[in-house]
């Protein structure tokens, strides 16, 4: 009923027969209008509704990517990181996704309560860091156990590519950037955040405009019973 991607910017005609076995009916883009207009999705005749729900708002100079935002970050207090450590323009990212991405993250559950609107793919630019909080807080209401959910997350790093490391990518003002893993200290991070702001996930949505009807409503569509 749920799935999380990358962006379909570079999705080609198999991709697109495997996306239209899944039956889709909507995709959520996380990214902001700059991301989106420099690397629209492709879409080859599927036929779904998009729904943009910008987590994070453009910053300076880069189009409110955290990797981006996180590498200014970065060049800007070069302090060498410790081997296994989280990545600190990444963890500042992460704690502001925590003060800011309630009401985009409340929508999204909102939006896969329409009828008709599941099955239903989410995704931002590479599916790891906005994209792998909104489904985190949306498994965590649905009382998947925290194990269960950061292998989740981590997966983003084999999907990617990451597990040895950052890769180097290409912005779109043709500057250098490094793509980074994700790390459980970043989920770690933006969980604690939320808690201790709201109490638990459910709390944060509540307080953010779900309802406890909407999450029951939630919980049918997307758990079976034990």
């Amino acid at each position: 009923m749920l799935y999380r991607s990358s962006s379909l910017t570079e999705l080609g005609p198999e991709g697109a027969r495997q996306l239209a076995g899944l039956g889709l009916r909507t995709v959520v883009d996380l990214r902001s209008e700059p991301e989106r207009e420099h690397w629209p999705n492709q879409r080859h005749d599927l036929e779904y509704t998009t729904v943009p729900l910008p987590t994070l708002p453009p910053f300076e100079n880069t189009p409110g990517n955290p990797d981006t935002a996180a590498d200014q970050v970065d060049a800007a207090d070069p302090a060498p990181v410790e081997p296994g450590a989280a990545d600190p323009g990444l963890r500042q990212m992460y704690a502001l996704m925590a003060e800011v991405a309630g009401e985009p993250i409340a929508a999204f559950v909102r939006q896969l309560l329409l009828p008709g609107a599941l099955p239903a793919l989410i995704h931002c630019a590479v599916g790891k860091d906005r994209t792998g909080v909104t489904v985190a807080v949306v498994l965590s209401a649905l009382g998947v156990s925290a194990d269960d959910l950061l292998a989740d997350y981590l997966l983003s790093n084999a999907g990617l590519g990451l597990l040895d490391g950052p890769l180097r990518y290409l912005d779109e003002h043709g500057v250098e950037r490094l793509s980074r893993p994700v790390h459980p200290d970043l989920l770690g991070l933006f969980l604690e955040r939320t808690a201790g702001l709201h109490g638990s996930a459910e709390a944060f949505l509540r307080h953010h405009g779900v309802t406890g009807a909407e999450l029951d409503q939630l919980r049918e569509l997307l758990t079976e019973p034990a």
